[in-house]
């Protein structure tokens, strides 16, 4: 009976930290660039589920990843680290160290029912660890519920295919999109293709939002809504020249929103910067658990408890990105903040893009096919009608005028001031007027990767 007494408050207080623990519901898309999204700006797509939740929740509107590629963007988010850290997960298809901590190992080691559909952080084999970094894979999030445990906290992660190529061709004409409107992301040369293609891009970003919206209706119909934080982001950028595998904003921004009803403040925007290698901290910490040291990202607990929109944190006035190998070896580095965007290329020189001699090979994107070869991912950019349409046109004066930024060759260095150029076209790396700026944001990215290198 003693023994019994003595073991008492232990489990009380067990039951009590495992009932009071928020679930965690991470919707992530594959390939979705900021600003398209309702929310955000985008009068053209329709993402009805993402704006509901900035009314309810907090928007970042400064989010990157650590890569724009998905195996070490996702590999960053797991594990709360900068992908550069990870060893061989830094490169597309790349595997995680066994050793290496993440935040659904860590929840599930302390009672959280966790998993994944759909895509978790593939094309990785998973050679050292046997499993997905997000834990077990479930057909659904239905069947990821099923198997549940009464009263028990689930971290659940859907990994959906949209908008990843490839798309039904004309898509999102049949959808009711109209080309007239759209606002060209940067780089990209205005013609009749392109515009189409963006249209297909948008129709699977809406299929995106209605799989999130029916994911939501399970989770209220379970009455789970509240006691959820619900993330909804993307892995990297759109998959278009000059965006998905560059770090231009179009590879790297993100949209980003956080609902968590029962704690947070709603309808919030927040300017900090911040990286996806701050979720893993975020949901440590909300679940009452230790951050471990490895992990290099900051909780956004900060953020989220704030009562008022803005600049939240005065460190937070940067991130850094980066990419070592797409389909292609591509290594570089970049670091943002509020007033320029600095690229470094590493011997840009040697870098193999894939492309054979003689005409560009073509596809008939109307069968919907995912090309295969190096050809097909030349220049790391993915197989699509604006990238045919740019290889087969290099003498169009829209597509010459940004050929550089979308194929290469590229500079060892590139500054852009996004005060005077937020589309990040006029590279100032060579222009005698910014040579002091471009030295102190030199020095800043030389520092703040070492720093970030160790641990």
């Amino acid at each position: 009976m003693k023994v019994v007494f003595q073991l008492l408050p232990c489990i009380l207080l067990s039951i009590q930290l495992h009932a009071a623990r928020p679930n965690i519901l991470v919707l992530m898309a594959d390939d979705w660039s900021w600003p398209h999204a309702g929310a955000l700006g985008d009068k053209t797509v329709k993402t009805l589920t993402f704006d509901k939740l900035v009314r309810e929740g907090v928007l970042f509107e400064r989010a990157f990843v650590s890569s724009p590629s998905c195996t070490p963007s996702r590999m960053a988010i797991a594990t709360g680290q900068w992908h550069w850290r990870l060893g061989e997960a830094q490169n597309l298809g790349g595997s995680l160290a066994k050793e290496v901590p993440t935040y659904a190992d860590l929840l599930a080691a302390t009672g959280y029912h966790t998993g994944f559909s759909r895509k978790g952080a593939s094309p990785s084999k998973h050679t050292y660890r046997g499993t997905d970094p997000f834990g077990p894979r479930f057909k659904n999030f239905e069947s990821f519920l099923a198997e549940r445990k009464k009263d028990t906290p689930f971290c659940f992660c859907y990994g959906s295919g949209a908008p990843h190529r490839p798309y039904v061709l004309n898509s999102g004409k049949a959808t009711g999109l109209k080309t007239e409107g759209i606002a060209l992301p940067p780089g990209l040369p205005d013609h009749p293709t392109v515009r189409n293609d963006l249209l297909d891009y948008y129709a699977a970003v809406q299929l995106f939002d209605r799989e999130a919206q029916d994911i939501l209706a399970q989770l209220k119909n379970k009455g789970e809504l509240e006691n959820t934080i619900i993330v909804m982001s993307g892995d990297n950028g759109m998959p278009f020249p000059r965006a998905k595998a560059t770090l231009y904003d179009t590879g790297t921004r993100v949209p980003l929103v956080i609902r968590w009803a029962k704690q947070v403040k709603a309808g919030r925007k927040v300017s900090d910067f911040v990286s996806l290698c701050d979720l893993a901290p975020t949901f440590l910490e909300a679940a009452r658990l230790a951050v471990p040291k490895a992990m290099s990202g900051r909780s956004l607990f900060p953020q989220l408890k704030a009562k008022r929109s803005g600049h939240i944190d005065a460190e937070r006035d940067h991130v850094l990105t980066g990419m070592s190998r797409h389909c292609f070896p591509y290594p570089r580095k970049a670091l943002r903040t509020e007033r320029f965007l600095y690229v470094r290329n590493k011997n840009p020189e040697n870098w193999i893009t894939g492309r054979r001699k003689g005409p560009p090979q073509t596809f008939d994107f109307s069968k919907r096919h995912w090309p295969k070869g190096a050809e097909a991912f030349c220049f790391n950019v993915d197989p699509s009608p604006t990238k045919q349409y740019m290889l087969t046109h290099p003498d169009d004066p829209s597509v010459k005028a940004v050929w550089p930024q979308a194929f290469g060759p590229y500079p060892p260095e590139e500054l852009y001031d996004l005060q005077k150029d937020p589309d990040q076209i006029s590279n100032l790396a060579h222009d005698s007027k910014s040579a002091e700026d471009l030295q102190i944001i030199r020095s800043r990215l030389d520092e703040l990767w070492k720093v970030t290198s160790n641990f």
